[in-house]
């Protein structure tokens, strides 16, 4: 927990400016890819993944210590090779996980946070699932397993795994050649979060493009089809927490409202997106049927709200990181008072994103997640130990959290007076 926390410190400030860096080279090159409400979903959606994350708030069925312990049919001693084939193992699992999340209509709901966006660009990357609580798909890493691969040597190779992942969501880099035949490239991504007929649930691989080749799930980007991103029951919403659980609330709702007992199992081991016939009829969602025919999501902006925005996701990354660089120290005062923490940030992601869709729900769960702030500053007559470094740090933040109700308030006011504006 702690360990990654620290490793996390230095990825998010990188990952952050590779964002921007990103968002200016398309304003510079005039092919703007990143849409600020959009990149700023996305990095509050990163947030709450990696929160999700450190605080180790997953329960795992079987573990890998579990699969090496009971089936190693050899070890492997710690070299070069052994990283190789961990490296290895992890990606041909990734292929088969990412997979099966695609075609089953259970498990899509741990993967559609990813493909929500309908944009394409590095800010993507960081839309990772919150709602896959329980870890079922450890099983993949058998072979592993068989080999004796420690675990030690998968804690050091999953992050790296994760992190290379991040490079290829981007539209401006095309097609690389020789290396389209081996690892995933940009070219060969886009085709897998583009909603086209022809590039539906193709190209699942991870680092590596030639599972895709082998097990018969490759597409080529075609040169004449452009790809369209999102997915196709659109979540028409910034609100990372909401869209992780949008897909298993219907299933819920469809369970509750088809009048058969068989589809009330059924369409839970059914392929994505399979509802019952009599739901469907009684209660429709909107679908894209024309890809190339469709209004994007977007909501009302203004420059002044934009910069609200950015100083609200600012403001998140600064509690987030406080975290991560000093979970010991909060462990140490109580160890209820990390996951009191961790409610704080999903809190905060979730207010200034309900603000985002201009929703006057806002204003509540911001006066919630300020009340909550405020509250740690009274309990501890500080910030979970910031004083030490920073004394004026308690009056600070007080004079934040007021603030930033007032300016909550303000704005959520200030779009039901205003029209539905394009974004930009």
């Amino acid at each position: 927990m702690e360990t990654y926390g620290k490793i996390l410190l230095i990825a998010m400030p990188a990952f952050l400016l590779l964002v921007l860096f990103e968002k200016w080279y398309g304003w510079r090159k005039k092919n703007e890819t990143v849409q600020t409400m959009d990149m700023l979903s996305s990095l509050a959606s990163g947030v709450t993944n990696v929160t999700k994350d450190v605080l180790g708030l997953a329960l795992v069925l079987i573990s890998y210590p579990w699969l090496v312990d009971h089936l190693a049919l050899t070890q492997l001693s710690s070299s070069i090779l052994v990283y190789i084939v961990a490296f290895l193992a992890l990606d041909l699992a990734g292929y088969w996980v990412h997979r099966i999340q695609h075609i089953s209509n259970f498990f899509w709901n741990g993967h559609i946070i990813h493909h929500s966006s309908e944009e394409f660009n590095l800010a993507c990357a960081l839309r990772q699932s919150i709602s896959s609580i329980v870890r079922i798909f450890v099983i993949f890493l058998l072979p592993a397993a068989l080999l004796g691969v420690p675990r030690q040597v998968i804690e050091v190779v999953a992050p790296l795994h994760l992190f290379a992942q991040f490079w290829y969501h981007t539209q401006h880099i095309n097609k690389m050649g020789w290396l389209e035949k081996v690892i995933v490239t940009p070219s060969h991504h886009r085709v897998h979060h583009a909603i086209n007929p022809e590039y539906l649930d193709k190209n699942y691989g991870q680092i590596f493009i030639f599972w895709d080749k082998w097990f018969g799930s490759y597409q080529e980007e075609l040169p004449d089809i452009k790809p369209v991103y999102g997915i196709t029951r659109p979540a028409r919403t910034w609100n990372p927490i909401r869209i992780n659980f949008q897909h298993v609330w219907l299933m819920m709702k469809d369970t509750w409202r088809t009048s058969s007992w068989k589809e009330k199992f059924r369409l839970w081991i059914e392929s994505t997106g399979y509802r019952p016939p009599d739901v469907i009829e009684r209660y429709p969602v909107y679908k894209i049927g024309n890809v190339y025919d469709f209004e994007k999501y977007n909501t009302v902006t203004t420059p002044g709200f934009k910069a609200w925005c950015w100083i609200q996701v600012l403001a998140i990354l600064f509690f987030v990181s406080f975290l991560f660089g000093n979970i010991a120290m909060i462990n140490k005062l109580d160890t209820n008072y990390i996951f009191w923490y961790g409610g704080f940030i999903f809190l905060s992601v979730y207010a200034l994103t309900d603000l985002m869709d201009g929703n006057l729900s806002a204003i509540a769960w911001e006066i919630v997640r300020s009340a909550l702030g405020i509250g740690f500053l009274v309990v501890q007559d500080d910030w979970f130990g910031v004083s030490s470094f920073l004394p004026m740090a308690k009056y600070i933040l007080g004079a934040y959290f007021l603030c930033s109700v007032a300016v909550t308030i303000w704005w959520a006011l200030f779009f039901r007076k205003r029209p539905v504006e394009r974004m930009a």
